[in-house]
C-alpha cells in the first residue's frame, strides 16, 4: 500500500484552523459542517463547543489555540457581529497576525449582507480583508471547497496596498442612507440589538446633558481641540460620530482615524508611525500620496510630518479639517513614540492660535484610560482644549431609555437593574432590548446576571479572557475580590482596569464598578 496519502494527511494535520462561531443556528450547524469537512480533508480544527472538555479553563484554551492556529475561520451572523467574545477573538487574531504573520482571517457572513454595517471594533479589525457570503445551505459546499483550496495553496487574497483606506466613505457619506430615512423619534421605537457605535439615525442615542452642545460649539471654533475620555462601551465613538457629522454640516471635512486599524509594526518607530499617520489622513482626504517629496531625512520626523500637513494637506483643502483620533490609548503603550507624537499634536494646536492655516485644523482626541505616560506639561495635549468625560446614565436617563423601548418600568424596577449594572450604557441597553423582546424577564435577568449562562455571559467571559492574558491585572482583581471596600493599586494597573470599565477610580484607590463584576469575579477569581 502506498504511504503517500498517509504522509499527505500528516502534513495537512499540521495546519490548524480555529472556527469562531456562536452557539446558535445557522452559526453552529455551519461550523459543524466546516469542522467535519476540514477534518475529513486532513486538517486539524478547533471548535470551542466540540473541543473544550468539562472543567477545562476555556479562556486559557482559547488563547492557546489562537496562538497555534494558522487560519481563523470567522462565521459572522447578525447576532455574532455584536458578540463581545467574537470581537475579542478577532482582535486577538489580528494582533497575532500582525506580530507573527498568522493566523489568516477568513470571514464568512451568514445571511448578513456585505453592505450591512459591522460594529465599530469589528469594522476596524477586518479592514482590507476579503469576505465571503453564505445565504443558504446550497452555498455550503462551494464555500467549503474554496476554503480547502485556499488552505491547500497556503495563501489567501491580500490587499494590494497596506495603507488601504481605513474608512472608505466620509462620515456624511457613510450615514447618508440612514439620514435620508431618518424620522423624528417616536415615543416607542422598535428596539435595536446593542453593539458598538449607536447609528446616527438611532432613536436610542441618549444625549448627555449639555455635552453634545458644548462639543458642537467647540468643533467649529478655529484651532479647536476636544478631548473625550471614558471607559469602554460608554458611548465615546457614538459621540465622536455626531461631532463629525455636525462639523460636516457646518462646512468642515470630517476625517475619523482609529489607531485600532494600524498594524503593530507601525508603532515600533516614530518615523514609520508618522509616515503612516500622514499617509492615512491624506488617503482619507482622497489626495495622492506625496510622502517621498516632503519627507527629507535631513529633518526630523516631526518636522517632516508638520511640513506634510502645512505645505501639502491643509493648503489643498478649501474647507476646515476636523480630524478625530480614536483609540488613542494604543499609542500610550509605546513610550518610544507617545511623547513625541502627543507633543506634535499640542504644537499644532498652539499654532492654531496664531496661524491662519492651522486655525483651519480642528482636532478630537478619544481615549479610554487616564494619561499615564510621562510628559512635559507644556507639551501635552491632554491639559488644553475642551475636556469631555462621559459618565454612566442617571436613573432618569435609564427610565427615559426604557420608555423608548416601550417598557413602562417604575422607579423600583429601574433601581433593581441599576443595582446590578449601574448606569453602564451598553449593559442597560442590552437588558432593555432583551426584556422588551421577551427573551427574558427582569427577575430572571438579575438572578443569572453574574453568571456565564446569563444575559451578560458573553460580556463577562471577554473580561475574564483579557484578565487571564494579563496576570498582573488578574492579581489586582483578586485583591478587589478579597475586600468589600476600595483597594490601592499601582497607578497604571488602576488606569488599565478603569479603561476596561471594571473599576471606578476614587482618588488613589479603586473599587468594582458594579455588583455584576464583583459577584462574577468573586466566583471566578477567588483563589490565587
Amino acid at each position: 500500500m502506498s504511504r503517500t496519502p498517509q504522509k499527505k494527511k500528516a502534513t495537512l494535520s499540521q495546519v490548524k484552523v480555529f472556527i469562531s462561531y456562536r452557539s446558535q443556528d445557522p452559526d453552529m450547524s455551519l461550523a459543524q459542517e466546516f469542522h467535519h469537512g476540514l477534518e475529513e480533508a486532513g486538517y486539524s480544527t478547533f471548535m470551542a463547543g466540540e473541543s473544550i472538555r468539562l472543567g477545562e479553563d476555556w479562556a486559557k484554551r482559547i488563547d492557546a489555540e489562537l496562538l497555534q492556529c494558522d487560519y481563523f475561520l470567522l462565521l459572522l451572523s447578525e447576532r455574532s457581529s455584536v458578540s463581545e467574545m467574537v470581537t475579542e477573538e478577532v482582535r486577538r487574531a489580528k494582533q497575532l497576525h500582525d506580530q507573527t504573520g498568522k493566523p489568516t482571517i477568513l470571514p464568512i457572513r451568514l445571511n448578513f449582507p456585505i453592505s450591512a454595517p459591522l460594529n465599530y471594533d469589528l469594522r476596524g479589525y477586518q479592514q482590507r480583508i476579503q469576505q465571503r457570503q453564505w445565504q443558504t445551505v446550497e452555498d455550503t459546499a462551494e464555500i467549503l471547497a474554496e476554503i480547502l483550496a485556499l488552505l491547500s495553496e497556503g495563501k489567501v487574497e491580500q490587499p494590494l496596498d497596506p495603507l488601504e483606506e481605513l474608512y472608505s466613505p466620509t462620515i456624511a457619506e457613510e450615514f447618508a442612507q440612514q439620514e435620508s430615512v431618518q424620522m423624528p423619534p417616536l415615543p416607542v421605537a422598535e428596539p435595536e440589538l446593542p453593539g458598538g457605535q449607536v447609528d446616527l439615525a438611532s432613536r436610542f442615542y441618549v444625549e448627555r446633558g449639555k455635552i453634545e452642545a458644548q462639543c458642537y460649539e467647540a468643533i467649529v471654533t478655529p484651532g479647536a481641540l476636544i478631548r473625550i475620555k471614558a471607559p469602554r462601551q460608554m458611548g465615546k465613538t457614538s459621540l465622536m460620530a455626531r461631532i463629525l457629522r455636525y462639523a460636516e454640516q457646518q462646512g468642515c471635512l470630517g476625517v475619523p482615524l482609529s489607531f485600532q486599524v494600524a498594524d503593530s509594526v507601525v508603532f515600533g518607530d516614530l518615523d514609520q508611525f508618522l509616515r503612516w499617520f500622514a499617509a492615512s489622513v491624506g488617503r482619507r482626504l482622497k489626495v495622492p500620496n506625496r510622502l517621498n517629496e516632503y519627507w527629507d531625512e535631513v529633518f526630523g520626523s516631526k518636522d517632516n510630518c508638520t511640513a506634510y500637513f502645512e505645505e501639502y494637506l491643509l493648503p489643498a483643502l478649501d474647507q476646515p479639517l476636523a480630524l478625530c483620533l480614536d483609540e488613542v490609548d494604543m499609542v500610550f503603550q509605546h513610550l518610544s513614540i507617545a511623547s513625541d507624537f502627543f507633543g506634535l499634536l499640542r504644537n499644532w494646536h498652539e499654532m492654531g492660535k496664531s496661524s491662519d492655516l492651522w486655525k483651519r485644523f480642528r482636532l478630537v482626541v478619544v481615549h479610554s484610560t487616564e494619561v499615564y505616560i510621562p510628559m512635559n506639561i507644556n507639551q501635552s495635549p491632554f491639559n488644553v482644549g475642551l475636556p469631555i468625560e462621559l459618565l454612566e446614565f442617571t436613573a432618569d436617563q435609564v427610565q427615559d431609555l426604557a420608555r423608548r423601548h416601550g417598557l413602562n418600568w417604575n422607579t423600583s424596577q429601574i433601581g433593581r437593574l441599576m443595582g446590578m449594572v449601574g448606569g453602564h450604557p451598553y449593559l442597560v441597553r442590552l437588558a432593555l432590548y432583551h426584556v422588551k423582546r421577551e427573551n427574558t424577564t427582569l427577575e430572571t435577568l438579575l438572578r443569572n446576571a453574574p453568571t456565564e449562562s446569563g444575559l451578560y455571559g458573553d460580556h463577562l467571559r471577554r473580561h475574564l479572557w483579557n484578565l487571564e492574558q494579563h496576570p498582573e491585572l488578574a492579581a489586582a482583581v483578586r485583591q478587589l475580590v478579597a475586600t468589600e471596600g476600595t483597594v490601592r493599586l499601582p497607578s497604571v494597573q488602576g488606569f488599565q482596569l478603569h479603561s476596561m470599565g471594571l473599576v471606578d477610580l476614587l482618588g488613589n484607590d479603586v473599587q468594582f464598578r458594579s455588583e455584576l463584576y464583583r459577584a462574577y469575579f468573586r466566583d471566578r477569581l477567588r483563589s490565587a
